[in-house]
């Protein structure tokens, strides 16, 4: 949930109930809350996602505003469906369409959307998610409270098994966290709310069913495109500050990192560190691609040998609590002296 013009959103699950009674928008009432819903193809879902809508126990003003992106399987007929159903509980529907033979991508949808919705707030969902009855109510007044943030929520995972590291850390990630780790699906989105001096707040409970299949958008995006924003955010946001800095991670993923910094941020690097005794021993790692002469090379030691910052390239909750317990030790505060990029 986000005022309108700031967006954000994540995805839960609905119950069979009759919809709440609510005062009907769009007669002489601002609407308080467009619920955005960008659709390709989606008959498999569709239903229970608009469904979950309608099942909103919100009591104040709301639309719905759906933008079919070149579906070409029965997801416009189920819209004009639920558009009646919706439209008797007194949810007005927003369509839009693109009827070219190319759907021009969920960004361009979600954008569209947008633009077509007229609500205070914007709560966004997915068209293979589901929303809990009170997702819409829950997030609407904890905005109201945090008016300069996006709201999130916690979130149950669809198949069950997928994702289970990813879904823990989400879900409890804590107020400051969800500023230094918090990586949304709307990335750009997310980095420039915060360069904006925006905030984030998460609603601690499970408002959303977030599925998890090979057609999600989430796949279409690029791995490469996805780090290479990261690493620039991480650039302007923390490491221009810093003059120098310890990498935490002497294998793959730091030696990755080091090598997309830009050239002045290389420079800062002091050290790599690990546990790993191989890597200790080797002393150094040189960086064979530069074009510098002599080749940089970058000492690696133990983590307790290292100096602070830290840029932490080690995932969390793979080596059964042995790395937080080193971490930990350091009596580091996040945000200051450590940030993951994991």
């Amino acid at each position: 949930m986000a005022e309108a013009g700031r967006g954000g959103g994540s995805p839960g699950a609905a119950r069979r109930r009759p919809p709440p009674s609510r005062p009907p928008a769009g007669r002489g009432r601002a609407v308080q809350v467009s619920v955005i819903v960008p659709v390709h193809n989606s008959e498999c879902w569709l239903e229970e996602c608009l469904k979950s809508v309608w099942e909103q126990d919100f009591k104040g003003t709301m639309e719905l505003s759906v933008f079919n992106d070149a579906s070409k399987d029965s997801s416009a007929e189920i819209i004009e469906k639920w558009k009646i159903k919706l439209e008797d509980a007194g949810v007005p529907v927003i369509i839009g369409r693109n009827d070219s033979s190319q759907p021009r991508g969920v960004g361009f949808a979600k954008n569209q959307a947008v633009i077509q919705s007229s609500g205070t707030y914007l709560c966004f969902l997915d068209s293979d998610d589901v929303m809990m009855p009170q997702r819409v109510r829950l997030q609407h007044e904890a905005a109201i409270q945090h008016p300069n943030s996006i709201i999130g929520c916690q979130v149950r995972r669809e198949p069950l098994e997928s994702t289970e590291r990813y879904t823990r850390w989400i879900n409890n990630l804590t107020e400051e966290q969800l500023l230094t780790q918090g990586i949304p699906e709307d990335l750009l989105f997310f980095y420039k709310h915060i360069q904006k001096g925006g905030e984030v707040f998460r609603v601690n409970h499970c408002l959303l069913l977030y599925r998890y299949h090979p057609q999600a958008a989430t796949h279409s995006v690029l791995e490469g495109t996805i780090w290479n924003h990261r690493v620039r955010f991480l650039e302007d946001r923390v490491l221009n500050s810093w003059t120098s800095f310890t990498i935490w991670n002497a294998g793959k993923q730091g030696k990755k990192l080091y090598r997309s910094l830009s050239p002045a941020n290389r420079k800062k690097v002091t050290a790599f560190c690990d546990v790993d005794e191989k890597k200790i021993t080797k002393g150094f790692y040189t960086y064979e691609e530069s074009e510098e002469r002599p080749k940089p090379k970058i000492p690696v030691c133990h983590f307790r040998d290292a100096t602070p910052p830290f840029i932490i390239c080690v995932k969390l909750d793979l080596t059964g609590g042995a790395f937080e317990t080193n971490l930990n030790t350091l009596n580091l505060k996040e945000g200051m002296d450590y940030y993951h990029f994991n």
